[in-house]
């Protein structure tokens, strides 16, 4: 009778999960799978706190699922892994693919630690294992939409079943996990694997067939909210596809829901090519770019992160962010180009901000999200896209309704005036601030900057 170990990280399911077959067939018919998870404190440590609760919220479902049998270490895996293989004579260890920067050091180091143990990578949390699209040439794409093409014609496998007379270790000791942070006010997605599918199955019956348009409209429930499931691997993107391929209808709903998982893919898959990129320019040129420091500009940012910039959307987003870990996507990209080109600081700022409060907060999408804005990374018509936080609140928030929800200052204004509170008859209501900048000027100045910096 063997055991294998399955080392959980971004997988916390147990169903579509390649590496527990994998572990499962290494074991035998007579043998058994260890489940555990590490708390590395190279990624625990960094992690906001709605992150922190939420992965332990999702290790608890886990352990529920396997009916008490996850084990948790804390330390280096270099260290953990081994001497738990020595503890119960595990014969391998079996994990989902990492393709984070991080991830790719560690697990190198872990094999190389286990030494005769193989370390047995099968899956990714991915629906393409990143690096496998690239060009005729071999090179990677550098734009979504040549990406997203090959990605469609490469294609992905089926879900992987759940190993008929999976067994699992019992008995190993386990360590306390870490205590779970106190979250005021912040209200997070119930979490764990059953949690995850409930969620898309809500959205699958209930939003799908409106999701080509619901999707940009915040004060709508027209999203699948499942961000945060597929971070931590709650649920497989490629589960997702499959019962999508299965329903009789969606057209329009279902090509968009497929390129927001394309996306996803898609910048996994730049940061794998260019791991420096979770922290450095994709493109070096605009490292020049002039940005505002000082006392103002410190104002200016603390009331962009608590949501007191006198521009609704904008203060709607990152309240919204305050309050749910989580905002909406289109009015990412609004509040991103605020501070970025209305408020001139450098994306990397709000990418670190987002990180540490954002439940969902996943390194390759958020970094490259922000340089996308930022006009630094693979937005094919970069710097010159402004986002105009008014006009985009009249587009796609009309009548208000995310606005109000959000900001209840401005919930007694009409749809005319709760994207421009300054113009209401009585002036801007009592405890909402004015506009802490002129976004017209503002634009400009970036725009002028970015020429400068272009000229050489």
């Amino acid at each position: 009778m063997s055991t294998t170990l399955l080392w959980f990280r971004r997988d916390l399911r147990l169903g579509d999960h390649p590496a527990l077959l994998a572990a499962h067939d290494a074991a035998g018919p007579d043998g058994d799978v260890l489940p555990v998870f590490v708390f590395d404190d190279r990624l625990y440590g960094p992690s906001g706190e709605p992150r922190r609760r939420f992965l332990l919220d999702c290790l608890s479902a886990l352990d529920e699922d396997l009916d008490g049998a996850l084990v948790l270490r804390s330390g280096n895996p270099a260290d953990v892994l081994p001497a738990l293989v020595r503890e119960v004579g595990a014969t391998s260890v079996h994990i989902s693919a990492d393709a984070g920067p991080y991830g790719r050091r560690r697990d190198a180091a872990v094999e190389q630690a286990l030494g005769d143990v193989p370390l047995a990578r099968t899956g990714s949390p991915y629906l393409v294992t990143p690096g496998r699209v690239t060009k005729r040439d071999g090179s990677p794409f550098q734009v979504f939409s040549p990406f997203a093409r090959a990605w469609r014609e490469h294609g992905w496998r089926a879900p992987a079943h759940f190993p008929d007379g999976a067994r699992w270790r019992t008995g190993v000791r386990s360590d306390d996990p870490p205590p779970a942070p106190e979250l005021r006010g912040v209200v997070l997605p119930p979490a764990g694997e059953r949690a995850g599918l409930a969620a898309w199955a809500r959205f699958r019956d209930e939003r799908l067939l409106g999701y080509a348009e619901g999707r940009n409209l915040p004060g709508t429930d027209g999203t699948s909210r499942l961000s945060a499931y597929l971070k931590y691997g709650c649920v497989h993107p490629r589960t997702l596809l499959a019962d999508l391929a299965a329903q009789d209808d969606g057209g329009e709903a279902v090509r968009r829901y497929t390129d927001e998982l394309a996306w996803r893919d898609f910048y996994a898959d730049v940061l794998w090519h260019r791991p420096e990129s979770a922290r450095e320019y994709l493109k070096p040129e605009l490292q020049g770019m002039g940005y505002d420091s000082g006392p103002d500009a410190e104002a200016l940012v603390r009331a962009w992160e608590t949501g007191r910039t006198g521009f609704p959307l904008v203060d709607a987003g990152m309240r919204q962010l305050l309050g749910e870990a989580y905002v909406h996507n289109r009015v990412r990209m609004i509040v991103a180009s605020f501070l970025v080109k209305d408020l001139h600081q450098e994306w990397t700022r709000g990418a670190r901000y987002f990180m540490q409060h954002l439940v969902d907060g996943d390194l390759a999408s958020n970094q490259h999200g922000w340089q996308w804005v930022a006009g630094t990374g693979t937005d094919a018509s970069p710097y010159y896209r402004v986002f105009n936080p008014i006009t985009q609140g009249k587009k796609f928030d009309p009548d208000g309704t995310y606005v109000k929800r959000w900001v209840p200052e401005l919930r007694d204004l009409d749809a005319e005036h709760v994207h421009e509170p300054w113009t209401a008859p009585g002036g801007i209501p009592a405890g909402y601030p004015e506009p802490v900048v002129d976004h017209a000027h503002e634009r400009q100045v970036s725009l002028d900057r970015y020429a400068r910096v272009r000229a050489g």
